[in-house]
């Protein structure tokens, strides 16, 4: 039986991926932060078929420990401080998390002599302020963010102890992908519960930012099987994963009010304390490489998964 060693899996691709690789039978342990309440929320169907173990992506000595304790044979980094617009408000701690975090890890391999298989959660705003249209594996990255900053170093210190150290250690470089499972703060499930809200008659309006913001959305469940692929293949590579389709805010929200009967425009109010410090204007993956030699795909649609999420949010909201 392959153990499997997640950190974040108690977020959104955690939770996904864990439940995807019980399925395949594997072992599968997670990494919590102690705290004096449990966020085990998305995991609550899982929690007992899984092993969870205490550490902090700040501590380099739970990190190490939790590698020599588990032996894993596969190590998924979707740890972070993933919140862009956090990220300015807290900018060295999105660094701690969202950078050094993956040197503690890899140190942890290193040291350990591990010979686990490492797949790095890289992210699509690393691009930025994009150098060309639609983004690949070459694309040169210009981040807009600490964030975006944050996981460039997370994704270059990878391929460095990759080629320093001969480690099987790969960058997913994920382009959005939501579900239910979103935290509220993003701006899918933000609009998915807005319309839930307002439907029920518990809101009048929602509040939104830049509405001409280009975003390449798939839905997450389909993203963590590509996760999962990069470290079954013989050679280590680092893939983009997206759907190869843009959609803005407006037309997120459009699909979103429809789903519930409504008209967008009637609800919708500009809130410019939400526009970020430096925007980024457009991001579209070209996932050619992902379809080649993982033969990945997306298999749910934007307008399925903002039903998924619509209906998910009216159910959720009929209960409070």
């Amino acid at each position: 039986m392959k153990k499997a060693f997640i950190t974040g899996i108690t977020g959104q691709d955690g939770s996904y991926l864990a439940e995807f690789l019980l399925k395949k039978g594997y072992q599968v342990y997670g990494l919590t932060r102690r705290t004096s309440t449990s966020n085990y929320g998305r995991i609550k169907d899982i929690v007992d078929k899984i092993t969870l173990i205490s550490g902090d992506l700040l501590d380099q000595h739970s990190m190490s420990h939790a590698i020599m304790e588990i032996q894993p044979d596969e190590v998924y980094n979707l740890g972070a401080q993933s919140f862009v617009p956090a990220s300015w408000d807290q900018p060295v701690l999105t660094g701690e998390f969202t950078a050094l975090g993956v040197t503690r890890i890899l140190e942890a391999l290193r040291i350990s002599k591990s010979k686990a298989k490492f797949y790095q959660a890289s992210s699509s705003e690393m691009f930025g302020k994009v150098q060309e249209t639609p983004q690949t594996e070459t694309t040169p990255f210009y981040p807009r963010s600490p964030y975006g900053v944050a996981k460039v170093y997370g994704h270059w210190i990878t391929v460095n102890y990759r080629e320093s150290y001969d480690m099987f250690a790969v960058s997913g470089i994920l382009f959005n992908h939501e579900s239910e499972r979103r935290g509220l703060e993003f701006v899918t499930r933000k609009i998915a519960n807005g319309v839930a809200r307002i439907k029920l008659g518990k809101q009048p309006k929602l509040k939104l930012g830049n509405l001409d913001s280009k975003r390449d959305w798939g839905y997450a469940p389909d993203y963590v099987q590509a996760m999962w692929l990069m470290l079954q293949q013989d050679k280590p590579e680092d893939f983009v994963i997206g759907t190869g389709q843009t959609r803005t805010v407006k037309e997120c929200a459009q699909v979103a009010f429809g789903v519930a009967g409504l008209n967008w425009e009637d609800y919708i109010e500009l809130d410019n304390s939400l526009l970020r410090p430096a925007e980024v204007d457009q991001l579209c993956a070209d996932s050619g490489k992902a379809k080649k030699i993982l033969g990945w795909q997306p298999t749910t649609s934007f307008e399925s998964m903002m039903k998924i999420m619509v209906e998910a949010e009216l159910e959720l909201e009929k209960k409070l």
